[in-house]
């Protein structure tokens, strides 16, 4: 009845090849995550002298137009495999091998590759070192990240693709900086997995909670009521996809996220937003958590959402 940490961990990492000798210790991992997750401790973070790695190029705009780039953002436990094939597709797509990888630790510290391209939609991949980190500590990436990458290639919108936790995440931080005008906002933004009101057996037991006629969960924890209160604050320009899976068990879930908790963002986007779009993935082969972001129908989808393909 209890969430199956080995078995996610088994899940989400079973197409990674490991390289132990790059990635934090677990030590390393779950200390700076609590650090970022305990907002007064974060002070302990900032004092840290920021070092970027600079190894990337920028390529020259030609034409005066705004550059709305395409983020990549992947979730708890994930890492540049939960991304790499929807990056792939996405490059062909778009006829441009080129993109921008971005690894940032919780220090603040960043490394980047690659090229950020002169065209409309630089591509952008996002990796978190610590990656063994919650909403709170995501939320907090996303609040140093953005804003670098915004003032280093001057955009004012992007769009994001994320997976798992950093569907929340990426609502959570546009609802917190709503009204700031030096942070970059969502132009569209594609949510896969998400676990908008709880992951299974952890704040959510399958076949529990319902959506009642209107759509809104009758079982809200409080990351949902935090999104709930700020609806308001979510831009009414910003286009949403939201991908869920059924593996058609008797947990109507992907595994580990219910279609109740995917589905229940739809209440409070949905009446904001300047569209709202839902598909529901279905299938044992199909539709599991951490097999979704590589399954060809959901980039697919995400591709012609985003405008990377008609």
């Amino acid at each position: 009845m209890f969430f199956n940490t080995r078995k996610y961990k088994e899940e989400a990492e079973k197409n990674r090849k490991y390289n132990l000798s790059k990635e934090p210790s677990h030590f390393n991992m779950l200390c700076l995550a609590v650090l970022a997750t305990i907002a007064p401790l974060r002070i302990f973070l900032r004092l840290h002298k920021r070092r970027v790695e600079d190894l990337a190029t920028i390529e020259p705009k030609v034409g005066a137009f705004e550059q709305v780039p395409i983020i990549y953002f992947h979730g708890f436990r994930g890492g540049d495999y939960t991304t790499n094939v929807m990056v792939k597709q996405a490059l062909k797509d778009k006829g441009n091998p080129k993109f921008l990888k971005v690894t940032a630790d919780l220090w603040g510290n960043f490394k980047l590759e690659g090229t950020w391209t002169g065209d409309r939609h630089p591509l952008v991949q996002v990796v978190f070192r610590q990656r063994i980190v919650g909403v709170y500590a995501i939320d907090y990436y996303l609040r140093f990240i953005l804003p670098f990458l915004a003032k280093r290639y001057h955009f004012e919108h992007y769009s994001a693709i994320a997976h798992s936790l950093a569907c929340p995440c990426v609502v959570r931080t546009e609802m917190r900086k709503s009204r700031k005008k030096n942070f970059p906002h969502l132009d569209k933004c594609a949510f896969i997995a998400g676990p908008f009101d709880g992951v299974t057996y952890m704040g959510d037991i399958p076949n529990v909670n319902e959506l009642n006629r209107n759509g809104r969960p009758a079982v809200i924890n409080p990351h949902y009521l935090y999104l709930l209160f700020r609806r308001r604050r979510f831009n009414s320009n910003i286009s949403v996809l939201n991908i869920y899976g059924n593996v058609l068990d008797n947990t109507n879930s992907d595994k580990f996220i219910s279609v109740i908790s995917a589905k229940s963002i739809r209440y409070i986007l949905a009446p904001h937003a300047k569209s709202y779009h839902e598909v529901e993935i279905r299938g044992k082969k199909y539709a599991e958590h951490s097999w979704m972001h590589d399954n060809p129908l959901v980039i697919n989808i995400i591709d012609k959402f985003i405008g990377l393909k008609k």
